[in-house]
């Protein structure tokens, strides 16, 4: 993971624990890392991908995964509102880094195969630069 990648996870996860919607539908549990057995619902920050943009940008698209077993989609799909609302064209400092912008892509949602877990995945794409 190259230092922007890793400078715009850490402003991801300080924005999102930083935002009352957010902190106050999944209690406060976002993580890199999924604890052994965690309480519902929570946010994952998932998987990313950073392509080289030239003149030192970088081109980043990640995922955010939500976990809720509340039986039904309401309480995954106003957490992924909350999650979009704080992040999309969010003014993140970079450490290092200057993001350029952080734009909202898609979501989809889907119930997981025990029938009680449902799984959003919400997918942003972000532009950073070299800070001078």
């Amino acid at each position: 993971m190259s230092a922007a990648a890793w400078t715009l996870q850490q402003a991801i996860y300080a924005a999102l624990m930083a935002n009352g919607g957010v902190t106050a539908l999944s209690g406060g549990r976002v993580f890199d890392a999924v604890p052994r057995d965690p309480s519902f619902p929570y946010v994952v920050i998932g998987e990313a991908d950073e392509r080289d943009a030239g003149a030192g940008a970088s081109e980043h698209h990640l995922a955010l995964h939500l976990w809720s077993r509340s039986g039904g989609t309401c309480e995954i799909k106003q957490l992924a509102a909350a999650v979009k609302a704080a992040l999309d064209g969010a003014p993140l400092v970079l450490s290092g880094h200057t993001l350029v912008s952080l734009t909202y892509l898609s979501a989809n949602y889907t119930r997981q195969s025990d029938g009680e877990t449902y799984r959003g995945s919400l997918r942003f794409r972000a532009l950073t630069e070299v800070s001078e």
